[in-house]
């Protein structure tokens, strides 16, 4: 079946070249591509129990951390989604930045990240998603970023608050977690946005 409208992002474009490095604006920070070798640090963030609350999925053993770098590679090629490492200039693995459930016809896709706890509160979180999101708007293409996260979940709301995340609204009952349905805070940047 064939579409009445031009996908804002043709099949093929992401992957026709290797998943990028973005740096941040100040360039203290790196997004680059998850390795073999950052598998233990994977490992290690699903310990913590600030990222084992507000995430649905875990990462239990080394083999699924493993398991988890190559299917991040997958989803690039496949241009469903694709995931980085947050690094320091110094290499230091400071957390996860990812697009998911990429709708190129749309040019539409899902902000998710989480931040390990000794950098947290240092501005990582918001300084690598300000990054994604000039890379997603300005180079790759999209048109809207969302962003959802539990109306709990109040540093993931300034996060997105402080890179230009403008707050639509509130999705009822709209995501299970281990203690139970949360409503969830619906964030947006749009291309042109400020």
């Amino acid at each position: 079946m064939s579409f009445a409208i031009t996908p804002a992002i043709p099949a093929g474009t992401l992957s026709a070249s290797a998943q990028p490095s973005i740096p941040s604006d100040d360039g203290e920070l790196l997004l680059r591509p998850w390795e073999t070798d950052d598998a233990p640090v994977l490992q290690r963030a699903f310990q913590d129990p600030s990222i084992r609350r507000w995430h649905t999925h875990h990462v239990t053993s080394l083999q699924e951390a493993q398991d988890w770098v190559a299917a991040s590679h997958r989803s690039w090629q496949r241009e469903q989604a694709v995931q980085w490492v947050i690094t320091r200039v110094d290499g230091e693995v400071a957390g996860r930045m990812s697009l998911r459930w990429m709708d190129l016809l749309h040019g539409l896709a899902e902000c998710a990240y989480w931040v390990l706890p000794h950098a947290r509160g240092t501005g990582v979180a918001p300084r690598s998603l300000a990054a994604l999101a000039a890379w997603a708007l300005d180079e790759a293409g999209f048109h809207r970023l969302e962003l959802a996260h539990s109306v709990a979940n109040e540093a993931s709301c300034r996060v997105a608050t402080k890179s230009g995340f403008a707050l639509e609204g509130t999705r009822r009952g709209a995501h299970l977690q281990l203690d139970g349905w949360h409503d969830m805070h619906l964030h947006a940047r749009v291309q042109g946005d400020a």
